[in-house]
């Protein structure tokens, strides 16, 4: 040892984040889309008039297929349910306009929620075995991990 104190410096330090629910916040089911690209843009724009999915006669694993164009690349994407139980929400700074608050920096409230995402892909059609759509494995794992254990499940899974 060096004589340093190794416990963690005030950089380190954890910080708690409060997170509020507005009554007020919109509900954008059908409308929250999750793009294979960067856009350097933060703010408003009228979206819906450039960007207009349409269903297509196709299917894979289930999934029915839409297609887009984007900056002149298309799209092949597909909509997914979140499972139940489970809501998305998009979430902002608290009194972000009175700006840089301290007391507020870790403060976020809920802007809108939805209950399902579209998925694309450049030009591939869209699969179960997609990145994006593999994460969602991850919601019945967590399900199982979090489930109340009975003394009959630990009786049962002894091994002897």
């Amino acid at each position: 040892m060096d004589g340093k104190d190794e416990g963690p410096s005030d950089s380190e330090a954890p910080v708690a984040v409060y997170l509020s629910r507005s009554g007020a916040a919109a509900d954008l089911t059908g409308k929250v889309h999750q793009l294979p690209c960067c856009i350097k843009h933060d703010g408003p724009t009228p979206v819906s008039h450039y960007f207009k999915p349409k269903p297509t006669e196709m299917e894979v694993d289930g999934l029915k297929v839409e297609e887009a164009h984007f900056r002149g690349r298309k799209l092949n994407g597909t909509t997914v349910a979140l499972p139940r139980g489970y809501s998305g929400f998009i979430i902002g700074k608290k009194g972000h306009d009175q700006g840089n608050n301290d007391a507020n920096s870790h403060c976020w409230e809920t802007a809108a929620t939805f209950d399902d995402i579209t998925a694309w892909n450049h030009e591939a059609i869209p699969s179960k075995d997609d990145a994006f759509l593999r994460a969602f494995h991850w919601f019945a794992a967590a399900n199982a991990l979090h489930q109340t254990v009975t003394a009959e499940d630990l009786e049962s899974a002894c091994i002897d």
